[in-house]
């Protein structure tokens, strides 16, 4: 499979995806600069990973700088023509800014920085991240971020649920949605949602963060194992 991974003044989860990707993973990767206009040299993409991160330093807002760069441009093109596009916690948030998922991630309930392992409920398996996992299933991620309260309004989270597009919530250990453990106090507790057309993700838990024996977590594998399944 042929990666690509989106590289912003900020960006601090690049060489994290660069490393699952190609050394776990065995993905031919390249890094792509935030200022390509023409992403040709990278050969025939398979998927594009905007990564986790704070993109011009969170100025204005996360990710709203970062949705302007020429990149985009061509990230969006590629989407369009069917491409799969994954963007992780900061990669999330410039993919709602560039109206590439619908919704936006706001300030923490608590008005907080957040670093910590949460659970995660799979809301589907019909998605190029989630056809290895089992509905419901409950799966351990980290999280670390200011910004990750999920909202839209009421008709957008009504489509959402109505089209499946919402790939986990956050959960307790046995796969319960409360409020104590929605740690960001997103809408409906949701963690990560894709597109109608299902192939752009977003989703602010890392799992390129927990993809290692020698991290003490493998979960998050089982997205990038999805991933390879679907497009290999």
């Amino acid at each position: 499979m042929n990666v690509g991974v989106v590289v912003f003044p900020g960006s601090n989860c690049d060489d994290d995806m660069m490393h699952v990707m190609g050394e776990v993973m065995d993905c031919n990767t390249h890094k792509i600069w935030h200022k390509e206009s023409d992403l040709s040299a990278y050969g025939s993409l398979d998927c594009i990973v905007v990564p986790g991160g704070f993109s011009y330093g969170d100025y204005l807002r996360s990710g709203a700088i970062a949705r302007y760069s020429p990149v985009m441009q061509e990230v969006s093109k590629f989407a369009q023509a069917g491409g799969y596009v994954f963007g992780i916690c900061n990669g999330f948030q410039v993919l709602t800014e560039a109206q590439l998922l619908p919704g936006v991630l706001l300030r923490n309930r608590d008005q907080k920085f957040i670093c910590q392992n949460v659970y995660l409920r799979t809301e589907t398996t019909n998605s190029a991240l989630t056809n290895k996992l089992q509905e419901k299933e409950v799966i351990k991620i980290p999280i670390a971020h200011a910004d990750g309260r999920y909202f839209a309004d009421e008709n957008t989270i009504k489509s959402l649920n109505d089209n499946d597009q919402i790939l986990f919530s956050y959960c307790d250990a046995e796969g319960n949605n409360t409020d104590a453990m929605n740690v960001n106090g997103s809408v409906q507790s949701i963690a990560g949602i894709m597109n109608k057309q299902r192939n752009v993700f977003g989703m602010m838990p890392h799992p390129e963060r927990a993809s290692e024996d020698i991290l003490g977590n493998t979960q998050g594998k089982k997205l990038f194992e999805s991933l390879l399944a679907h497009l290999n």
